[in-house]
């Protein structure tokens, strides 16, 4: 068969080729902080593999580097900023709620 009667054709679009997150002078250490911070969600969830473009090792170098840096008191375990801000919510509609009462 042809290559120009195949059904599927890839189209040819040039892409920009993202740069990695880690260049190779960084150093992947708890006291980093820069770095550390990069890789956790707004919640202080550590991100994933595939959302940070990291290689495996580099992967588990990080992970092991903010779990440190938790156990250390240097990175919080648990953002609580967003539960407060609720908790502040509730408080105030119960408040109202008790004056419309």
């Amino acid at each position: 068969m042809d290559k120009s009667k195949r059904p599927f054709l890839k189209s040819k679009r040039s892409f920009r080729r993202r740069l990695p997150p880690i260049q190779s002078g960084d150093r992947i250490d708890y006291r980093n902080m820069s770095l550390i911070s990069r890789f956790i969600s707004e919640q202080g969830k550590i991100l994933s593999r595939r959302v940070n473009r990291l290689t495996l090792k580099q992967q588990r170098l990080i992970t092991i580097a903010i779990k440190q840096a938790r156990i250390l008191s240097l990175l919080p375990f648990l953002n609580n900023d967003k539960q407060f801000e609720r908790a502040e919510s509730t408080a105030r509609t119960a408040g109202l709620r008790a004056r419309k009462k």
